[in-house]
């Protein structure tokens, strides 16, 4: 019996040290204005992580709607009203399901309010 508890060990280490599980919801965050910039960044909720600088946030407000990009509710905030588009996209997935999403915003302030954050970047 001695023979077989290190080997018994060895299988419940391993199993111990399995690779963390893939979020279940990433994204590829794009936006681009009508003078040419563009930005993109990695979102990734649950666990949060990636490189969109307000990713905390950005899950929150995703967590809140179930990750329906067009439920997002917009923040209280004055723009002005120029006009300088800004289109912007979502694609990966929300808990497993695929997600694509695209719109776009009369300008930058407007894009940032209704999306509640999640496209300010």
């Amino acid at each position: 019996m001695a023979f077989f508890e290190p080997i018994g060990a060895c299988v419940l280490a391993l199993a111990c040290m399995a690779p963390a599980q893939p979020a279940e919801s990433t994204f590829q965050l794009t936006s681009h204005d009508a003078r040419g910039r563009v930005g993109t960044v990695s979102l990734t909720c649950e666990p949060t992580g990636g490189s969109h600088p307000g990713r905390g946030g950005a899950c929150a407000k995703l967590s809140e709607v179930d990750g329906k990009f067009d439920r997002l509710r917009a923040e209280p905030r004055s723009c002005t009203l120029e006009y300088n588009p800004v289109d912007v996209s979502a694609v990966g997935k929300w808990r497993g399901e695929p997600v694509t999403y695209r719109t776009s915003y009369a300008n930058r302030c407007v894009a940032d309010t209704e999306s509640a954050g999640v496209f300010t970047f």
